[in-house]
């Protein structure tokens, strides 16, 4: 068990890496493994989530390793097994899509109902109705699902809710399926878009992905690709409101922000300036390029203005922001409103008010009351994205922040306290064995602990490098690119 001590009070100023976009990365993964062969992908990030997955897709037959940081290779060559493992499918709910691979290599799968972070329920019926569509036969016994299909035939298939996993899982089934297959009102992330991209690379035939109609012409096999991640929209979102919440000075590099109008229109309505830089060399999407944005608050406001928002499916606002921007508001000059429209996601906001926040939640409906302070106390992350809003309240708050429940927040956010001392914050991750309390720093070796007493200005650690340390962890194996 593992906790991050929080000292706020420190303005964020310097640059912050922004890692290869998480939720892009494990469909990748599982996609590269639908040809024979060895698909390289660059800038993954390494997270909790994508240690899993390539345990997972090992568990499965497929080679996968890293041959340098963020460099990951997957060949699934050797797919043999049809039964993916029970527990870590369970702890997280993109590990379905190996649903999706199984059917198209083998013609038969057997696949654990999802688990993941608690958003209500969040059934994988979209998911089954769409294999059925392909021609699978699709039952679940003993919590499993269980598919066979010898050979998956094309058809035209309604996405409910423009489900981004199951417009993922059916559209690399229908890859391999034979004949023309159409998801209608299909997701438009750029996730979405970022796996088109891979498997047209790797011979599919697939149009409109980032449309709400996405056509997929069936092929006999794919070859291996290479591809670069797109940059995490996410962590960048997260970071350009650290800055906001801190009132500091941050530029965030390797960022699309074409993938974040909406969540800058709105910070921007607060009082945030978000603008891209030049230097950049690029939009942050193309292999090498890192696009660089700019975001701070102007030295003499106080504070940000309260604003409203709904989340919505790509492009509106996004879900996965919701609980940092709620954080965010609850510092804000004014009473906010934010509707969440997508998961049942406001438990967080309990911790929140430990910490002094003035908010109530009326069914799918959070009504924040600016206040003028937050102060520390012992909170626990609940999910990933609500996690991530804890760490940015502690940033803020007076006196020190424990949060415990950090392996959650490790699932999407790369090397979270080394990027934040880089930027001059007081934060320490304290390692707890054996339940009675005899704990041990860890800190990032990128860099010294910052002593959290006493509290002082901060003094960025700008030019630092970073991302370049990784260990040999969970479902990770790192070799030379011969080895196993």
């Amino acid at each position: 068990m593992s906790k991050l001590v929080i000292r706020g009070g420190v303005p964020l100023r310097g640059e912050v890496p922004i890692s290869g976009a998480k939720n892009s990365a494990l469909a990748l993964m599982v996609a590269a493994a639908l040809a024979k062969g060895e698909t390289v992908l660059r800038n993954v990030p390494h997270d909790r989530d994508v240690s899993t997955m390539a345990g997972i897709l090992r568990d499965l037959g497929v080679r996968v390793y890293f041959s340098e940081p963020h460099v990951l290779h997957v060949d699934g060559t050797d797919l043999k097994s049809d039964t993916a493992p029970y527990e870590p499918v369970r702890q997280m709910r993109a590990s379905f899509y190996v649903a999706g691979l199984l059917l198209a290599r083998l013609g038969r799968a057997k696949v654990p109902l999802p688990g993941g972070c608690q958003l209500g329920s969040r059934p994988v019926d979209f998911h089954l109705r769409g294999f059925e569509a392909l021609g699978a036969k699709v039952n679940i016994e003993y919590g499993y699902m269980q598919a066979e299909a010898p050979r998956l035939a094309g058809a035209t298939y309604f996405v409910n809710r423009a489900s981004v996993g199951a417009t993922v899982n059916v559209l690399m089934a229908a890859t391999l399926a034979e004949g023309t297959t159409v998801l209608e009102n299909a997701a438009k992330e750029p996730e979405i878009v970022d796996l088109a991209v891979l498997l047209n690379s790797m011979g599919a035939r697939i149009r409109g992905a980032g449309t709400d109609v996405i056509r997929i012409d069936g092929v006999k096999e794919l070859h291996p690709g290479e591809h670069w991640v797109i940059p995490d929209r996410i962590e960048a979102g997260t970071y350009m409101m650290a800055a906001g919440i801190t009132g500091g000075d941050l530029t965030l590099r390797n960022v699309e922000l074409n993938h974040l109008r909406t969540p800058v229109v709105k910070l921007a309505e607060m009082g945030l300036h978000v603008e891209p830089q030049e230097g950049g060399g690029g939009t942050g999407s193309e292999a090498g390029a890192t696009g660089l944005v700019r975001v701070w608050t102007d030295p003499g406001a106080k504070r940000l203005r309260a604003i409203d928002v709904e989340t919505a499916p790509y492009p509106g606002f996004p879900t996965d922001l919701q609980p940092p921007l709620v954080a965010l508001l609850s510092l804000a000059n004014g009473t906010s409103v934010v509707r969440e429209t997508i998961f049942d996601r406001f438990r967080f906001v309990d911790e929140l008010r430990r910490m002094g926040a003035d908010i109530r939640v009326e069914r799918d409906t959070a009504i924040i009351r600016g206040v003028a302070k937050l102060t520390g106390a012992p909170v626990e992350a609940m999910d990933l994205r609500a996690g991530a809003a804890l760490v940015l309240a502690a940033l803020a708050a007076e006196g020190q922040t424990e949060i415990s429940g950090v392996e959650l927040i490790d699932r999407g956010y790369e090397d979270l306290e080394t990027k934040l001392r880089h930027v001059g914050a007081q934060v320490l991750r304290i390692t707890e064995k054996n339940g009675y309390g005899n704990r041990t720093i860890d800190p990032s070796p990128a860099v010294d602990p910052v002593p959290l007493l006493p509290a002082r200005k901060s003094t960025a650690n700008k030019g630092a490098d970073h991302g370049d340390g990784y260990e040999n962890e969970g479902g990770y194996q790192h070799a030379e690119p011969g080895g196993q």
